[in-house]
Order: C-alpha cells, then sequence, then structure tokens
C-alpha cells in the first residue's frame, strides 16, 4: 500500500511539472506574439504618419514625384508584408525610401521651418524609437521563448506540443544605420 501511494505522489507531481511546463511555454508564446502585435501597432503609426508627409513635402517639391512614388511603393509593401522577414526586409526599403524623402526635403529651406512639416519630423523620430524599442522587446521574448523550447527537460514537452522556435527580427546592414532626419 505505501508503494501505491509513492507511485501516486510521483504521478502527481510529474503531472504539475507537466502542467507547469506547459503553462509556462503559452506564457511566453503569448508574449512573444503581443511583441509582434506592439511592432504592428507603431510601424501602422508610421504607415499613417508618411501619406501627411509626403503630402507636406509634396506642396514644396512637387517636381520630385519619382521620390513620392518611391516612399508610397515602399510603404505598401511594407504593409502588405506576411511574415516577419518579409516584413523586416520591407521595413527596411521604406526607411532607405524616408531617407531619400528627407533628403529632397533639405534642398528646401522654406520646408525646413514650415511647423506641419516640424510636427511630421519629430512625430516620425518618436514612432522609429518606439518600433525600435519594440523590436527590442520582441527579440528578447523571442530570445527567452527560443531557450524555454531548446533546454532539457522543457525541450521534450515541448516537441510533444509541437512548439517552434521563433525568428529573431533583424536588420539588414544597412538598416542599422540610423535613419538621420536633420535640418
Amino acid at each position: 500500500m505505501p508503494f501505491l501511494w509513492i507511485l501516486l505522489a510521483v504521478v502527481v507531481v510529474i503531472a504539475f511539472w507537466l502542467v507547469g511546463v506547459y503553462n509556462g511555454l503559452i506564457s511566453l508564446r503569448n508574449k512573444t506574439d503581443e511583441a509582434v502585435a506592439d511592432i504592428d501597432v507603431q510601424t501602422k503609426r508610421r504607415y499613417d504618419l508618411i501619406p501627411n508627409l509626403v503630402e507636406t513635402v509634396k506642396g514644396y517639391a512637387s517636381h520630385e514625384s519619382g521620390t513620392f512614388e518611391k516612399v508610397t511603393a515602399a510603404r505598401t509593401a511594407a504593409m502588405g508584408a506576411q511574415n516577419l522577414h518579409d516584413k523586416a526586409q520591407a521595413e527596411n526599403m521604406l526607411s532607405d525610401t524616408l531617407k531619400s524623402l528627407f533628403a529632397v526635403a533639405e534642398s528646401y529651406p522654406e520646408l525646413k521651418v514650415n511647423t506641419n512639416f516640424l510636427d511630421l519630423q519629430q512625430t516620425l523620430t518618436d514612432i522609429e524609437e518606439k518600433i525600435q524599442a519594440a523590436r527590442r522587446f520582441y527579440n528578447g521574448m523571442v530570445r527567452d521563448f527560443n531557450t524555454k523550447i531548446q533546454v532539457f527537460p522543457t525541450n521534450l514537452v515541448a516537441g510533444m506540443l509541437s512548439f517552434k522556435a521563433r525568428e529573431f527580427f533583424e536588420a539588414e546592414e544597412a538598416a542599422k544605420q540610423n535613419v538621420q532626419v536633420k535640418f
């Protein structure tokens, strides 16, 4: 009879451990998903700002239509990206086209003192900082999640329940340079 109680206690301990591991994995997966959503919220704010920025610059530099078309196309591509890798590439392309838009704006001194443009510029700078913070948070969550599903003995449970490692958000080499917004 004592053997049966010991066996029952071991089964209960294992069951509680499995529940704890499963709940921990679910918690980390949900935090990682939340971090992706945070990046999406900030990039949406940037997408919403870009048409106003383009229109403001267009008022002063209407003959720069090629630059405006590139910015618009990059914005559309970024909004349509389906997975993290494509999104990262599209976001990098968008950052590059925004650099060219600001380069155009530098040629127009009257634009550099336009309060609407200055407000848009400041808002964009703020959004860029928030996007970077959201990406860092996401990468931290991915690191924690991937570590959890790769270490023993949690990896046994994660493997049985088909938890898969997540990709880090990585900027391309050119995008690792700061977006310079200067006037």
